[in-house]
């Protein structure tokens, strides 16, 4: 690429991503004939990954470091549009937690105490487990009161909307 480009550079990838290239033209030219499903071919791709030494690895792990320096590279030179997280409009009314999450939030505490040393995410999957041994029954109160808070909100993102096309 030239110095100053307005044409996007193409992302870096991952080194599974280039092992399954390599893996993809092994197979094309030892197999020309055989064509596989992404799935099965998705499939094979993992279990050989998974067999590969850890100095193979590395190559590609190289190769994944070399393809990112380029990406960064050409993206320092690049002029054309940048591509921007939609902002969230603050004075909207923000979504209503869903049933699992209001569950989450009210045995948060109780299994943080069980257990102090616990991550955010290790506290979740704890939560999951939780909501899905609890029956139908314990659930309902959470669906409920989910099912109160989503009407709510529609309700009042109607009312938000129709407020800012009268305000334009």
């Amino acid at each position: 690429m030239g110095k100053h480009s307005n044409v996007r550079p193409k992302v870096n990838v991952s080194p599974y991503v280039h092992f399954m290239m390599d893996f993809r033209n092994q197979m094309r030219e030892q197999q020309p004939i055989i064509y596989y499903d992404f799935t099965e071919f998705s499939r094979k791709c993992s279990e050989k990954w998974r067999t590969i030494s850890e100095q193979e690895k590395k190559k590609y792990e190289a190769l994944a470091k070399r393809d990112k320096d380029r990406y960064q590279r050409e993206m320092r030179n690049y002029t054309g549009p940048r591509r921007e997280r939609r902002r969230r409009d603050v004075n909207a009314p923000r979504k209503p937690p869903s049933s699992f999450l209001l569950f989450s939030m009210d045995h948060f505490d109780e299994i943080k105490e069980q257990h102090p040393n616990w991550t955010v995410g290790q506290v979740a999957k704890a939560a999951k487990r939780m909501w899905s041994r609890c029956s139908e029954a314990d659930k309902s109160h959470y669906v409920e009161k989910a099912a109160v808070l989503r009407a709510k909100y529609l309700e009042e993102r109607e009312a938000y909307y129709r407020q800012c096309q009268r305000g334009n």
